[in-house]
C-alpha cells in the first residue's frame, strides 16, 4: 500500500488546511447558484404589441392611441392583441378611416415595449409570441451543458489533476459568463450558456472530488452541507442582485466578474495528494502533504513519508455489473428513477418562480432560504427515520404539493407560493438524502458507476423540466400535474429498496444480498455522517472521481 491514508490521518481530518479548502469553494458555489437561475430574472413578462409604425407614413399626425386603434385587433377581453396586427395596406389615411382594416397577420416588423422598461433578454431579442419558447429551450440547453461538462471534465480531472480542471472551469465560467453580457444574438447567448453550464459541472464535480480526497470521512458531511448551504445563499443573493440590477447585461457582469477574484487565491488551492500518488508523482505528493501538515500545525515523521509508493488505480466495476445481479438491477433502476423525478420536481418548481403570482424576487428569496433548513433537517430525519422512509416521504410530499397547486385558482397567489415553497423544501431535502442513500446502496466496486448513472438521469430530468413547461400553453395545470405525479410514483418505488441506516457498506456484488435492514439510532457511527465498512480505511478509497 502507498500509506497515503495513514499520512492523511496524521495530517488531520478537518484542520485549518481543509477548512481553507472549503472556504475556497464558497465563491464558486455562490456563482453556480447565480448561473443556474439568473435567466429567470432576465425574461420578465412586460406589455407588448406589434410594431405598426407603417401607418405613420400616411398619417404622421396620428396619436399613439389612434394608431393602435387603427392597426391592432382587440381580443375577447377588449385589450389589444399582443401577437397579431391588421395587415398593412397601400391606402391613404382617409380610406383607412372610412373602410377600416379587417385582415390580420402575425407581427412582421417586430414589437414595441414600454420605453421605461430596462433592457432584458425578452425585449432585446423579442422572446414573445412565436419566439417565446426560446426562453425554455435556452434553459434546457444550459442543462444539457451541465451533462456535457460532467462527461468532459470528469475524465479530464483524472488525467491532468483536480487543480488544473478547477482553474480551467473557473476561467471558462468567468470568461463566457462575461461574454454573455455582450452577445449580439440570442443563439450566441444559448451557445455561451451551454459552455457556462459545462464549466459549472467541472467546478462542482471536481471540487467535490478534491474535498473528498483531503477531508476525513467523519467531516465530509459537514463539508458537503456547507457547499449546499452556500448554493442556497447564492439563490438568496441572486434575488437581491436581480432586484437591484434590472439591466440584464449588467446583471450578468455582476454575477460573473467575481469568479476572477478566485485567481488571486489560486496559489492556495492544493492538488489532491491521493491523485498525485496514483499518478506516481511521489515527490509532489510529499510536498503538498508537508504543506497541509504545517498548516494544521501537525508534524509528519520522515519515516511515514517514506512509505509513499506509486499505486495502481483501483478498477471500478463496469456499467453492465449494475444489471447482472437481481438486487443491483432493482437498486439501479429505482434509484435512477428517484434521481430523475427528484431533479424533475426540483427544477420544475425552481424554474416556475415567475408563474406563481407573487413578486418573483420575494419568491426566489424564499426558495433560497427554505433550502438551508431543508439540508439541516436531513441530518435528523436520516437518523431518526432511516434512509428509505425519508427518501420516499420527501418525494411523495414534493409531488403531492405540486398536484395540489394544480387545483389552486390563479387569483390565490399566496396559497400557490406557500405550497410551492413547501415543495421546494421537500425536493431539496430529498436531493441531500439521495446522495447519502445512493452511496450506501451500491457496493464499493460499482459505487461510482452507480452514482454516476443516477446523476446522469438527474441531468436528463433537468433538460426536460424547462421543455415540459411549454405544455402550459395548452393548459396552465398540465406542467405542474406532470411535475407532481412523477415524484409520487418515484417515492412509492423507493419503498421497495432496502434500508441502509446503521449497516456496513457492501464491498462487492458477489453475495447477491442487499444490506441488512437494521437502523441503529443511538450508537451508529453514521451519526457523524460516517458509515463503517470493510473498506473504511482511507487508504482503500478510490481516487477516481464520479464523472457525472
Amino acid at each position: 500500500m502507498s500509506g497515503v491514508g495513514e499520512i492523511l490521518k496524521a495530517v488531520g481530518d478537518f484542520g485549518r488546511f481543509q477548512k481553507c479548502l472549503v472556504l475556497l469553494s464558497v465563491i464558486p458555489c455562490l456563482s453556480v447558484a447565480f448561473h443556474q437561475f439568473c435567466q429567470l430574472f432576465m425574461v420578465v413578462e412586460v406589455p407588448h404589441h406589434c410594431d405598426t409604425s407603417w401607418i405613420l407614413a400616411v398619417g404622421p399626425n396620428l396619436t399613439q392611441e389612434e394608431q393602435l386603434n387603427l392597426t391592432l385587433p382587440r381580443g375577447p377581453d377588449g385589450h389589444f392583441e399582443q401577437c397579431s396586427m391588421f395587415s398593412p395596406v397601400d391606402w391613404d389615411l382617409d380610406s383607412i378611416l372610412a373602410y377600416g382594416l379587417n385582415h390580420t397577420e402575425k407581427c412582421s416588423s417586430g414589437w414595441v415595449y414600454p420605453s421605461e422598461q430596462p433592457p432584458s433578454l425578452l425585449t432585446e431579442f423579442d422572446l414573445v409570441c412565436d419566439r417565446k419558447d426560446l426562453n425554455d429551450i435556452a434553459q434546457a440547453i444550459y442543462m444539457a451543458g451541465l451533462l456535457l461538462g460532467s462527461m468532459i471534465f470528469g475524465p479530464l480531472s483524472d488525467r491532468i489533476g483536480r487543480r488544473p480542471v478547477i482553474l480551467i472551469s473557473i476561467f471558462l465560467q468567468g470568461l463566457f459568463g462575461l461574454g454573455i453580457a455582450f452577445v449580439p444574438d440570442f443563439y450566441v447567448y444559448m451557445a455561451f450558456r451551454c459552455v457556462v453550464g459545462a464549466s459549472v459541472s467541472g467546478i462542482t464535480m471536481t471540487f467535490l472530488a478534491l474535498a473528498t480526497e483531503w477531508i476525513g470521512v467523519s467531516s465530509r458531511p459537514n463539508a458537503v452541507l456547507t457547499s449546499h448551504c452556500c448554493f442556497a445563499i447564492g439563490q438568496m443573493i441572486l434575488a437581491g442582485l436581480s432586484y437591484g440590477i434590472r439591466n440584464w447585461r449588467l446583471l450578468e457582469i455582476a454575477g460573473s466578474a467575481p469568479m476572477f477574484a478566485f485567481f488571486f487565491c489560486m496559489g492556495v488551492l492544493p492538488e489532491s495528494a491521493r491523485w498525485l500518488v496514483t499518478k506516481g508523482r511521489i515527490e509532489e505528493a510529499k510536498k503538498v502533504l508537508q504543506r497541509a501538515a504545517a498548516t494544521n500545525k501537525r508534524s509528519l515523521p520522515p519515516e511515514l513519508l517514506e512509505q509513499l509508493k506509486p499505486e495502481k488505480e483501483i478498477k471500478s466495476g463496469s456499467f453492465l455489473d449494475l444489471f447482472q445481479k437481481k438486487h443491483l438491477r432493482k437498486v439501479t433502476l429505482i434509484m435512477s428513477c428517484a434521481w430523475f423525478v427528484n431533479s424533475f420536481v426540483y427544477y420544475g418548481l425552481s424554474l416556475n418562480v415567475t408563474n406563481f403570482g407573487l413578486d418573483i424576487y420575494l419568491t426566489q428569496l424564499a426558495f433560497g432560504a427554505v433550502e438551508i433548513p431543508a439540508r439541516f433537517a436531513c441530518i435528523f430525519t436520516l437518523q431518526r427515520f432511516g434512509r428509505r422512509k425519508t427518501q420516499a416521504v420527501l418525494l411523495v410530499l414534493s409531488g403531492l404539493v405540486c398536484l395540489i397547486i394544480t387545483g389552486i385558482p390563479e387569483d390565490q397567489p399566496v396559497a400557490t407560493t406557500v405550497l410551492a415553497t413547501i415543495g421546494k423544501f421537500a425536493a431539496s431535502a430529498s436531493f441531500s438524502t439521495s446522495y447519502v442513500y445512493t452511496a450506501e446502496l451500491f457496493p464499493t466496486v460499482v459505487r461510482q458507476t452507480g452514482v454516476g448513472l443516477c446523476s446522469v438521469s438527474a441531468r436528463v430530468a433537468g433538460i426536460l423540466a424547462p421543455l415540459v413547461r411549454l405544455l402550459g400553453q395548452h393548459h396552465r395545470a398540465i406542467p405542474m400535474a406532470i411535475f407532481g405525479s412523477a415524484p409520487v410514483l418515484g417515492g412509492l418505488l423507493c419503498v421497495l429498496l432496502p434500508e441502509t441506516c446503521g449497516t456496513d457498506l457492501a464491498d462487492d456484488t458477489g453475495d447477491g444480498h442487499p444490506p441488512a435492514q437494521v437502523c441503529e439510532n443511538t450508537t451508529s457511527s453514521s451519526q457523524n455522517g460516517q458509515v463503517k465498512g470493510k473498506g473504511a480505511d482511507q487508504d482503500n478509497e478510490s481516487t477516481k472521481t464520479t464523472y457525472f
